[in-house]
């Protein structure tokens, strides 16, 4: 009878894991509020119809707009859609950090995350050492007074070899995993010279949030952290083999994953985008 039991309560298990990984990575992606940057900065419920009529609920905004949390929150419940993460500065995060939280915990989000480290010239370790105590710092702040989950996006940059790795490496080795978490954003992987897939097999429960991005083909990549916006293409159309990452995330630790398009050509390419996902 024992067995039974716990067979059954296995079941239910892996069917609510595979409904919940069915639903993020495939029916409802995210998408990133830069890709929209534009549309936004001239009118924000024009711009949140629209994506709304793509069948996108859910984003991920690292601006607010000139709105308040408040009033963003409150144009996003109108038209029952959400913010699951809150993108800052470097600097917010770190001098603002209560801010940071409050804003983030208005708008509904369940986590926050930063995009860049600051740095002149190429990265190092004195720079990487700073960044995983400020992280840790932040990190345990907005865990434990609201909540939320901090993360660090990969630029490019931290895959520069050091010691037997990289600085990536170092960064996820010396961050504190209560308190640290990651957003792979798939292209600043590849860029670089590194597989997002492999990536996401090392370091997948450490892994929560995603950007998913293709980049154009012909470009050769470097540890700069930058290309030009036009780089960015429709899924499936560049060089990174998405459907593989999207298969190597199912078993990770991914909670959200967000389309981001930097590109002129969103209108046309983020349509693309969503048919390619949708025909996985």
């Amino acid at each position: 009878m024992k067995s039974i039991f716990f067979f059954l309560l296995l079941s239910l298990v892996w069917t609510a894991t595979a409904q919940r990984f069915g639903k993020t990575l495939k029916d409802t992606p995210g998408v990133v509020s830069y890709t929209f940057r534009h549309s936004f900065q001239k009118d924000v419920p024009a711009t949140l119809d629209t994506i709304k009529q793509l069948g996108i609920t859910n984003i991920e905004f690292s601006n607010l707009f000139g709105k308040t949390a408040s009033e963003l929150r409150k144009l996003l419940d109108e038209r029952e859609m959400r913010c699951t993460s809150f993108g800052v500065s470097y600097p917010d995060l770190v001098n603002k950090t209560s801010e940071v939280g409050e804003n983030a915990r208005t708008l509904g989000a369940s986590f926050v995350r930063i995009a860049w480290i600051p740095h002149d010239g190429p990265f190092t370790i004195e720079t990487a050492k700073k960044a995983v105590e400020d992280f840790n710092t932040a990190g345990k702040i907005l865990k434990e007074s609201f909540g939320l989950s901090f993360c660090y996006h990969n630029h490019g940059y931290e895959f520069m070899p050091y010691e037997k790795g990289t600085f990536f490496d170092y960064i996820v080795a010396n961050t504190n995993p209560g308190y640290v978490s990651f957003e792979l954003d798939i292209l600043w992987a590849f860029h670089p010279g590194v597989d997002p897939a492999a990536l996401l097999q090392k370091y997948g429960p450490r892994f929560k949030l995603m950007h998913v991005k293709d980049l154009r083909k012909g470009v050769v990549g470097d540890f700069s952290g930058s290309t030009s916006v036009e780089n960015d293409v429709a899924l499936g159309t560049g060089q990174i083999d998405v459907a593989n990452v999207i298969k190597a995330a199912k078993k990770s630790g991914i909670e959200y994953y967000y389309i981001e398009d930097e590109s002129s050509s969103v209108s046309v390419q983020l349509p693309q985008s969503l048919k390619f996902l949708k025909g996985l």
